[in-house]
Order: structure tokens, then sequence, then C-alpha cells
């Protein structure tokens, strides 16, 4: 047994409630290390253990395999040991390590599923389909309020040009969103700025006139109600704009100004080229960075958060940059927040691992930008194949609960981003195969405004084109694609916020496979990401629920009995 390789701690996505009396263990080791992995429990005011529940593999990795339990006590107060059986010798694995015999005092401790500690995202937000809109570029539907020298909607923007879209544009085309079956409308910033991006804002408490008004807003929230659809605007926390009132007030009254502490300056008289005061990246003199840690800038900013949610009623919040604010920031905005609105949804962008942000204290999901540069590097450009694909997925997956992984926002591109179509050389084949795996796997699958019409771009500003709204230039057949998978998504519940396992994945064949589960009901996906039909023996998946005798394919309504099958090239089964 290579000892060294498991592991376990009794807290973060270890070791978690799912009920007020079920805790959810996840045990870690060698892959194929394990003939078998048990978890010994009790009352962990008793002496020994009472109750025995056998682990099953969640997931695996290059180097590791998960087990996972769900254990049941009514008195909520856990002691726990682990059984690990290699097939050469058996041992308990313990808070105090390794031994052949149980001891008094060496259990793992959860001491108590107190109430304040069972905590998930908002549940609207678990398996949701999310629309991101750029709105200078979705559609220009009041050109009165255009600024000037608004260019050609068909002409290949630059990173300081605009178009004229708003937000009466989105209450016009609002229909499409419906049509495709949108639960979450997510807007980047929509405040006052002077740049197409508003991720520079000048003021937080207007909507910029570019884009409309309060009473603009009011009526596209009033819609997304209407068609039980939830709103996210985007906030910057993390910088302003240069022309901000605070960052105005300093450069007119240097070191004197009251609000010279909320920049971090390194001297004065205030430069802007190149700029003397810290900034967003590299040097962005627009982008001063904000100084979170002084309690006037928090409670400004947390007051900011408040009212969006308070006078507007919108559903959460996305937040810019949120990896550069402090996390004690950030725990103090979500108490704001959630004593305003509990249900609210508050979305970091963090590009990187992220689950010191997702222990409940912080943000309910993240952008999934590893999960973005998987399927990159899985279906764009052939760089992995499946088990490299299965074992980055199943990283991501481990590091945070059921809850949070249902809530991610599962992206393929955004207005930071090459369009993913793009990124597949144009490949269709591979972008539905792609897209067929975002809309079924566990999570938030985010649709960057364009994506579902088979919209081009490299990265920004190319990304950032007008939306293509000619039915003759719109891909219809993949528009069809996203609405009929959306369609099963909204169907099938076990394709929403069921549990997901990978049962396939063979860097052979190149075929990757997983199963959603949910009560009785169980739905396999098989992938076959090469330019060959390849063919799967569904005897050897590991159904969760219970083998079937026959399987019915949910895109084709095709049955077949259980044994091997064929799965087209560059194409998909969805197996029930």
């Amino acid at each position: 047994m290579l000892r060294e390789a498991v592991h376990h701690t009794a807290h973060g996505s270890f070791a978690y409630p799912v009920s007020p009396d079920t805790l959810r263990l996840t045990l870690r080791a060698a892959r194929g290390d394990l003939q078998r992995a048990a978890v010994l429990y009790w009352d962990r005011y008793g002496s020994s253990p009472t109750l025995t529940a056998e682990m099953s593999i969640a997931a695996e990795d290059d180097l590791f395999t998960y087990y996972q339990a769900d254990v049941q006590l009514a008195t909520r107060r856990f002691g726990y040991v682990f059984l690990l059986d290699d097939g050469k010798q058996t041992l308990f694995y313990t808070e105090k390590g390794f031994c052949e015999d149980l001891q008094p005092n060496i259990q793992f401790h959860y001491p108590y599923i107190a109430p304040g500690d069972l905590w998930e995202p908002p549940e609207w937000a678990q398996g949701a389909v999310v629309y991101q809109i750029f709105p200078e570029r979705f559609a220009n539907g009041d050109p009165t309020n255009d600024p000037p020298d608004v260019e050609g909607w068909e002409e290949a923007p630059t990173p300081a040009s605009f178009k004229g879209g708003d937000l009466q544009g989105i209450i016009d085309r609002f229909q499409h969103l419906v049509d495709l079956g949108v639960d979450v409308l997510y807007l980047t910033p929509i405040f006052k700025s002077p740049s197409n991006h508003k991720y520079d804002t000048a003021d937080y408490y207007t909507i910029d006139p570019h884009f409309g008004d309060e009473e603009t807003l009011r009526k596209l929230i009033a819609l997304c109600r209407k068609h039980g659809i939830m709103i996210v605007l985007d906030a910057v926390f993390n910088h302003c704009g240069s022309e901000f009132f605070a960052f105005q007030d300093v450069l007119k009254h240097g070191a004197r100004s009251s609000y010279a502490h909320w920049f971090n300056i390194e001297g004065f008289p205030v430069q802007t080229d190149p700029p003397n005061y810290e900034t967003f990246a590299h040097q962005i003199a627009t982008m001063p960075k904000l100084m979170t840690q002084h309690e006037d800038v928090k409670r400004y900013l947390l007051e900011v958060a408040v009212y969006w949610i308070r006078e507007f009623s919108i559903d959460g919040w996305r937040l810019d940059v949120a990896n550069e604010l402090d996390h004690e920031f950030w725990r103090e905005f979500r108490r704001a927040v959630k004593r305003e609105n509990p249900d609210a949804l508050i979305v970091g962008e963090v590009w990187h691992e992220a689950s010191d942000w997702l222990r409940g204290d912080q943000f309910d999901s993240v952008m999934n930008y590893p999960f973005q540069h998987a399927c990159f590097d899985f279906f764009a450009k052939g760089t992995i194949r499946a088990r490299s694909f299965a074992s980055r997925l199943a990283k991501v997956q481990v590091n945070h609960c059921q809850a949070v992984n249902l809530a991610m926002f599962n992206l393929l591109g955004s207005h930071d981003t090459e369009r993913f179509l793009t990124s597949c050389g144009g490949d269709l084949r591979k972008y539905a195969l792609a897209v067929a795996f975002q809309l079924t796997y566990e999570g938030a699958p985010m649709i960057y405004y364009g994506d579902e019409v088979g919209m081009t771009g490299l990265t920004d500003p190319d990304c950032r084109r007008g939306m293509v709204w000619s039915r003759k230039e719109q891909n219809g057949e993949l528009l069809r694609w996203y609405k009929q998978l959306i369609a099963l998504r909204r169907e099938h519940r076990a394709l929403r916020t069921g549990r997901c396992r990978t049962v396939w994945a063979d860097s052979v064949s190149n075929v990757y496979g997983f199963v959603r589960f949910q009560g009785r009901e169980q739905i396999v996906v098989l992938l076959n990401n090469s330019p060959q039909p390849q063919t799967v023996n569904l005897r050897e998946i590991n159904w969760p629920v219970k083998m079937p005798r026959q399987v019915r394919d949910l895109l084709s309504d095709e049955r077949f009995k259980l044994g091997e099958l064929v799965v087209p090239a560059y194409g998909v089964r969805i197996l029930a």
C-alpha cells in the first residue's frame, strides 16, 4: 500500500455536511492501489465503531483515486476511521496515521453538524443555464443614446470602438433568450464609464447613459421576472476608473485629499503617464486599484453592492478580478449581500484553482476557467486525450462540495477569450461535441452571446463583435443543437442537479464518458473526440444506480441492448 498517497482532512471538500444529519467523506489514495475502502463511524462520544459504510470511487486523476461515502448519525457528532485493503494488507487510517488495530482516541472528528455550516449556493443557480451578454455588442435598441462616432455593427471592433449596443437592445431581442431556454442572464458592467467594456467604473450608482437609465434596467428586470429568468450584474471592486470621484479628488488635491488612502500612490503629485500609483494589471492608468483594507473604502463598496439588490432586486453579482482583493473583504461582502437577500448569487472571477473562496464564507461560485482550459486542450486543440481530460476534470471536482460544483459557471468562452469555434479551427464537429459536453456535465453552463449561432473571433477585442442577427448568417443547425441539449437538460433533472462520475476514459479511442445520476435516474454521456467511429461496451460501464437491460439514446430515440455500442466520429450518445 502506497501510504504516502493516502490523505484525508476532516474539513473542506474532504468532509462536509449534505443534510442536517449526513456527512460526505472523501478519501484520497494512489490510483488503482486499493481493492476496498470503507469508513467505520460512530457518535464521537462513544468508544468504538458502530456503523460501516463502503466507499465508492468518486473521481480519478493521473495519480490518485478519490473515494466517497455518505455517513448518517441522528446525533450529528462523528468519529470515524478508514479501513483500507490493497489485497496484501489491511490497515486502519486514522487522524494519528496508520495502524493494524483500532486504539482509543485515534479517530478523525467532525464534532457536530451545526445548522450554520449547512450552506450551499442558491438552489436556482445549481445546474442553471447562464447566458452572458456584453451589452455594447448585443443589440442597438435605442440609437438616440448612441455615443459619438459609432462604427458599423458588422465592422471588426477595436479596443476603443463603440457600436451602440444598449439595454433596450436586450429587451428587444429578449425572445431569443427565452427560445434558447436560458435560466440566468449575466451582464458585463452597465455602470457609467468612458469605455465600451465599462470595467473602468466612473459612477457605481449610475447606469451608463449610452446603455439607458434606471427605467430601462427596471424594464429588463421585469422582463426577466416574467419569463422566470434571474439576472446577475458585474461589479468591479478591485479597481475603479480614473473618472471616479475619489480618484479625481486625489488628482485635484494630491496628498491633502481625504481619498488619498483609497489608492496606493507612490508620491505626489500624481502622475498618469506612466502612472505612479498601483493599477489593475500592467500600469493601466485608467484603472487605479482600490485599497479595500480601509474601512471607508470597504463601506462605500458594500453599500453599492447592497443598493442594487435592495433597490432593483437583482439576483446576484459577478465580481471582477476577485482574487486580487483580500479574503476578509469578501467575507464582509457576503454577509452584507446575504443579509439583504439570502438567495442572492455571488460569483467570483478566478482563473485558477479557487477552493479558498468556496468554503461558504465568500463566494457561491466562480467562473470555471480550469473547466474551459481542459475543454480547450481536449476538444479544440487535441493536445490532451480522454484520460488526461478526465484527470483534469477530477482535480476541479474534488476541490469543492457537490453543490458548489453544480453552480460553477462552466464556460467555453467569454469576453476575455478567443471564441471557442475559432479555437476549434472552425471545425463545427469539434465545437458541437464540446457544447454537448458543456450542456450535460455538472455545473451551470455559461453561453457567451453569439456562440450559439456560430460566431467566431480571436481574443479581445475580436471576441466582442456585434451579435449576428441575420438568419442567413447565423448557423441554424448549431442553434437547434443548443436548443435540443438545453431542452434535454430541462426535461431530465439528473442532467441538471445529478451527481457526476467519469465512467469511461480511453485515450486510445479518445472516448470520454460520464454518468449523471439522481434518485432512480441515471444518464450516461459518451463523447467520441476522434475522426473515426468508436465502440464502447456498455456492460463495462459502472452504472451507479442499476445496470439496465437496455438503454435509449435521448438524442435519436434509438434503443440498444447492453453490449457494444458505436459512437459516431466526433459524436455523442446520451443514454438513459
